[in-house]
């Protein structure tokens, strides 16, 4: 497969900047497009010093039609990986007008510049907040959608209007088909082996191994588990977490599907990306203190609005048609946060 360009936006961020990893390593070229509004210019660094290659970054809105416009025009842009978004759950609960102004409509202003650029190869970064709750807490692509908060909801509308997009090239052929790979993670944690880059959330962390490596460093006081009351062994929430690395190698191979047969006449499907296992918020915890040797405080806080009790993967679909599985366990992902965290306490500084 000829390597090609790839434009990767919000690239900077968390997945997006182990994303470029993976992509320079694999011989693709690859231009970011950032905003910088939860990320930083030094991850981008970092990930040119990781693998020996330079990115063509720009910091640009993707609601700013005429910045994205003008990025198709000077860059020979094959396919795009969509990762720009706001992601955090509670927040989108208090501020849902943002999320969808940022997820849904920053969407519609990338699918536009990508349409009259003749650009049609897409990879979606989705999420398993899109599904209805189901009653088993394992999730398959086939289960009806049905979100329960605004940012779930924000992406449920994307892949509507990403369907959509595609079914009518399908019908009304305009040139070369869209081809979509909707990619719906569960709880990406981790960081690069090297420590080199990793999550840095803007002030206090809305996700759990973040928080917990915070405490454990000595930024944060204590954790606050929300909710010990679930129908779960322990009471605490269960999820299915996955290495961000194993995460982004789907990427790849959601690229190696769109070039092949399988897409061959265009469409849009759907991937979980997950490791089909579940573990709580006290089983991080705990293995966290065993992994680490660090003690981690933590009091339990009402349930938050939006949160399911459980949520793991059906992952069969991804390996059958992407060839991709996960094969980092938790103890991998701890480890390599730990690293990152003990080699960066105060995340990314300019």
């Amino acid at each position: 497969m000829d390597k090609h360009t790839v434009l990767v936006t919000g690239g900077a961020g968390f997945i997006g900047s182990h994303a470029c990893v993976e992509l320079l390593q694999a011989g693709f070229n690859v231009v970011v497009v950032d905003n910088l509004s939860n990320s930083k210019l030094e991850s981008l660094k970092r990930v040119e010093q990781i693998t020996g290659k330079t990115l063509q970054f720009y910091q640009a809105d993707i609601r700013d039609k005429t910045a994205l416009t003008d990025i198709f025009a000077k860059e020979s842009i094959a396919t795009v990986i969509h990762f720009a978004g706001l992601k955090a759950v509670g927040e989108s609960c208090e501020q849902p007008l943002n999320y969808y102004h940022n997820n849904v409509y920053g969407t519609l202003v990338l699918l536009e510049a990508m349409s009259e650029a003749n650009v049609k190869q897409l990879v979606f970064s989705s999420s398993a907040t899109v599904y209805q709750p189901s009653e088993t807490g394992q999730y398959s692509e086939s289960l009806p959608l049905g979100a329960i908060n605004p940012y779930g909801r924000s992406k449920v509308m994307v892949e509507d209007i990403l369907r959509d997009v595609a079914a009518v090239d399908k019908i009304k052929p305009n040139g070369a088909p869209w081809k979509v790979a909707l990619l719906r993670y569960f709880n990406p944690i981790g960081a690069h082996e090297s420590g080199m880059i990793g999550e840095d959330p803007n002030g206090i962390p809305n996700n759990l191994m973040p928080y917990v490596s915070q405490v454990a460093i000595g930024n944060l006081k204590q954790l606050s588990v929300y909710g010990n009351d679930y129908a779960t062994p322990d009471g605490t929430g269960i999820r299915d977490y996955i290495h961000v690395v194993d995460l982004v190698k789907g990427h790849i191979k959601a690229i190696e599907a769109i070039e092949s047969d399988k897409f061959s006449g265009g469409g849009c499907k759907a991937y979980n990306l997950g490791t089909g296992k579940g573990y709580s918020v006290l089983d991080i915890v705990n293995t966290f203190e065993a992994v680490t040797g660090r003690k981690i405080l933590y009091q339990f806080a009402p349930r938050r609005a939006g949160d399911l009790a459980e949520c793991f993967a059906n992952p069969a679909l991804a390996d059958k048609e992407l060839n991709w599985i996960a094969d980092k366990d938790l103890e991998d992902m701890i480890a390599d946060t730990w690293n990152w965290q003990v080699k960066n306490p105060q995340g990314y500084v300019d």
